[in-house]
């Protein structure tokens, strides 16, 4: 009779043991989903952003007599392969310039094209906001389990690693000004 106490002790710690595992592995993947689905929203936000910025060079050059290249930051970045952070980065020195040609050359604004492109990439500013947002919290949630307790359990054996944040910036680093605009 001992023994089968001792079996069923052992077993029904195990079951308990495996139930929590598989709580926390599915935890693990509802974060992973989350971030997929915002990273996927970040991509087609700044798709859209970089096809505004494509289609204002030439609206610049229909409605103004600059003979040199314009934007040529959008113009470098057709063919290079770049991560959602660095395409950020790229395309915010882009619409700067887009921002300047809009200032120094008022002719601009009585284009309607040009007005509907201004007005784009200001929704699309509100939107990658939000989503970065999203993405940051998202990614607070997942690190919180790949460190935590038991949860680190969890991501040591399925090999789950801290992600850093839609800035780019590493929080266990030694460098403290990686801040950059």
């Amino acid at each position: 009779m001992d023994l089968f106490m001792y079996s069923l002790v052992l077993c029904i710690v195990i079951c308990i043991i495996l139930i929590c595992y598989i709580n926390i592995f599915n935890r693990f993947q509802s974060c992973i989903i989350r971030i997929n689905e915002a990273e996927a929203n970040i991509d087609s936000t700044l798709r859209k952003r970089f096809d505004l910025l494509n289609k204002s060079i030439g609206i610049i050059k229909a409605n103004t007599d600059i003979d040199k290249d314009i934007l040529e930051i959008i113009v470098k970045l057709r063919s290079r392969k770049l991560t959602n952070f660095e395409l950020d980065r790229q395309l915010y020195e882009a619409i700067n310039e887009f921002n300047k040609y809009k200032e120094e050359y008022p002719e601009l604004k009585n284009s309607e094209s040009f007005l509907k492109i201004d007005i784009g990439l200001n929704e699309t500013e509100t939107d990658i906001y939000a989503y970065r947002k999203y993405y940051n919290d998202i990614i607070t949630d997942y690190n919180k389990l790949v460190r935590a307790f038991p949860s680190n359990i969890v991501s040591k054996i399925c090999k789950f690693k801290e992600r850093t944040y839609f800035d780019g910036k590493n929080m266990n680093d030694e460098i403290y000004n990686d801040f950059k605009l």
